[in-house]
């Protein structure tokens, strides 16, 4: 009799151990994985410029560095040539162009606009510019794939373009973020 209830004691005790051990957490909270915003790759930036008044296509400016960051030098690196006293609309467009089919990178600035704005300065140059597009901020913030330039007298000089990437601290500033690209082109207005 004795050595059936130890059986019995046994039993229970391990039947209490399982059934404790499988007992779910309440308490535990699953954390998810942080996001990785994966760096994407640019290989190529273009300018499309058309002629404001007539819609026409002008022109459009590349410069192409078909390794991205690599060591190699850009293999195609255009100026950008403008006459004075016209206004142009003048949309970015930048390319992966190692993937297969080519990777347009603009659209996902495009998606990711509230996080990425494009800057644009002039040296020598005698061009103002305007955005014509903007984010869904609050207030709306410049994104900077669509623009517009007007240039003044002939002049000679530099358009830098920058892309910076300011995921939740979008501000305007050319000064916040990391840069995804930073091409300054040859400009002549003539």
């Amino acid at each position: 009799m004795n050595t059936q209830f130890k059986k019995y004691f046994i039993v229970a005790v391990a039947a209490t151990s399982i059934f404790t051990a499988c007992k779910k957490d309440d308490d535990q909270v699953t954390v998810p994985p942080p996001v990785v915003n994966e760096q994407e790759i640019i290989t190529s930036l273009q300018l499309v410029v058309t002629d404001s008044a007539t819609g026409n296509a002008v022109d459009t400016v590349v410069f192409l560095d078909p390794d991205g960051d690599g060591s190699g030098v850009p293999s195609r690196w255009d100026t950008l040539r403008l006459q004075p006293s016209k206004t142009y609309l003048v949309d970015v467009v930048l390319l992966n162009t190692l993937a297969s089919p080519v990777d347009t990178i603009s659209n996902e600035v495009l998606e990711e606009a509230n996080d990425h704005q494009f800057f644009f300065s002039f040296t020598g140059a005698g061009v103002t510019h305007t955005y014509l597009d903007s984010d869904t901020n609050t207030p709306p913030l410049p994104i900077g794939l669509q623009n517009k330039f007007r240039t003044g007298a002939a002049s000679t000089g530099t358009t830098q373009v920058i892309l910076k990437h300011q995921p939740g601290i979008k501000n305007g500033n050319v000064a916040t973020g990391d840069t995804d690209v930073d091409v300054t082109f040859q400009t002549i207005i003539q």
